[in-house]
């Protein structure tokens, strides 16, 4: 073995860590697409079976728009050289040829990677437009999403852009003469990925309004969903699809990324578990039953809270993370529903939007930091949270991250379904949504009793 790996160093110039960093992405990419049927069994079962084809659909299709429009151009825009803002057509139908393996894995691995991340922005937006939105509207906002919305805010953060660093002073040198690096830190996407989805839902839910029947003169009537196993199935596939999501989002699985890996791992989980606990003991206490389907929710958003923050914090930190977001949780729900009267069927926008907002925020208090040699022989302690002696900067910049992506998508996807309805149509028509979207849409129907 040993000898084949000189050899093929010797030949390609490709070492055992970046075969072992190209291995381990792809592994953590195929994990994350298979948080695909994890989202269509969560709509699918928080909702009607007379639409659950359709649901199964939209998910489908999400993964396939989203792979061929990102890779086309998404990608570029979020990755390329560009600006602050946004990248230029520098990987535009990216295909580099010969692999460069300049990041320490292939740039195949990396596009792969970054395609089913495109893919869950996506994915979050049936669920809170769920068993009214036309099919053909839908596959047009799928593309928009993956092909401009998504890549523009990420390209902010993980593409080098202004809030990459706009923490950074040019006057605060390290000992290599480099200005400290200093930004907003999102490191697996609780607003980039999670929260874009949800704000983008929020524009589509408020333009389409609510089913019919869900309000009664004024008062919120509960839908519940046909197979609530289902739900749960695709929270365990969902929760299983996190170690590849946020571990995986190290980019690489050797030296002291190998211990990075396992303690986002453990983060993870932490922070899902208490979620889900707090969630739990909230309704208990609320409305006097440990209901089911809040506590699975309550586990999706400490996922969804940790993920901003799930190599900035300790165990303890992303513990705390998840109780906080799975007790958030049942209130968002409660006043989305209750009080602002719109209706997310699946709860999306407060386990995506709400918890991802908040566990980005909560980097800025739980924060370990990292003690930077400055050029002058002293040190700094860098990203450091407000618990951690780091002051108010760390959260001020988190605050900065989650409105400013937040407004990015909420503004685009308002824009684009106004867009929609006035041109296509965006709402089915009343005898559609009655009777299913099943066999008006898509002619046939996933349970044939």
């Amino acid at each position: 073995m040993n000898e084949t790996l000189t050899t093929i160093q010797q030949i390609d110039g490709v070492g055992l860590d970046v075969s072992i960093n190209t291995i381990w992405l792809l592994v953590a990419a195929f994990m994350v697409m298979f948080m695909q049927p994890g989202f269509a069994m969560v709509e699918a079962g928080f909702t009607r079976q007379k639409n659950a084809a359709n649901i199964l659909m939209k998910n489908l299709m999400d993964f396939v728009i989203g792979s061929i429009t990102f890779w086309l151009i998404g990608y570029s825009f979020m990755y390329g050289e560009g600006n602050a803002f946004f990248g230029d057509f520098s990987k535009f139908a990216f295909d580099p040829g010969t692999d460069t393996y300049g990041a320490g894995y292939s740039d195949y691995a990396d596009l792969m990677f970054q395609t089913v991340f495109a893919a869950t922005a996506a994915t979050i937006v049936s669920g809170a437009m769920a068993e009214r939105t036309k099919f053909s509207a839908y596959l047009v906002f799928s593309l928009v999403i993956t092909l401009v919305i998504y890549p523009v805010s990420g390209h902010w953060t993980w593409g080098g852009g202004w809030l990459s660093s706009l923490g950074t002073d040019a006057t605060v040198l390290d000992a290599a003469g480099e200005p400290v690096s200093w930004g907003f830190i999102d490191f697996a996407g609780s607003t980039i990925v999670h929260s874009v989805g949800a704000w983008v839902g929020l524009a589509g839910a408020i333009i389409l309004g609510p089913r019919i029947g869900k309000y009664v003169k004024g008062q919120a009537r509960a839908i519940p969903g046909h197979n609530i196993a289902l739900g749960a199935l695709g929270v365990f596939i969902l929760w299983f699809g996190w170690f590849g999501f946020n571990p995986g989002s190290e980019l690489a699985a050797t030296g002291g990324s190998a211990s990075a890996i396992a303690k986002v791992a453990l983060t993870t989980n932490l922070s899902a578990a208490g979620g889900a606990i707090a969630a739990m003991l909230v309704a208990w206490m609320r409305y006097k039953r440990p209901t089911l389907s809040l506590s699975l929710n309550g586990a999706l958003a400490g996922l969804v809270a940790i993920t901003a923050g799930c190599a900035a914090v300790s165990p303890l930190g992303a513990l705390l993370i998840g109780l906080i977001a799975g007790t958030v949780l049942v209130f968002s729900v409660e006043i989305i529903d209750q009080k602002l009267k719109i209706d997310d069927p699946v709860g999306a926008i407060s386990v995506h939007g709400v918890a991802g907002a908040i566990g980005t925020l909560l980097v800025g208090v739980f924060a370990l930091g990292s003690e930077v040699t400055l050029a002058d022989g002293t040190t700094q302690l860098v990203g450091a949270g407000l618990i951690y002696g780091g002051g108010m900067k760390q959260l001020g910049l988190q605050a900065a991250g989650v409105f400013s992506i937040g407004a990015w998508a909420f503004v685009c996807g308002f824009i684009l379904f106004k867009v929609l309805k006035a041109t296509n149509g965006l709402r089915v028509s009343k005898r559609i949504e009655e009777e299913g979207l099943d066999i008006y849409e898509h002619g046939e129907t996933v349970y044939n009793m």
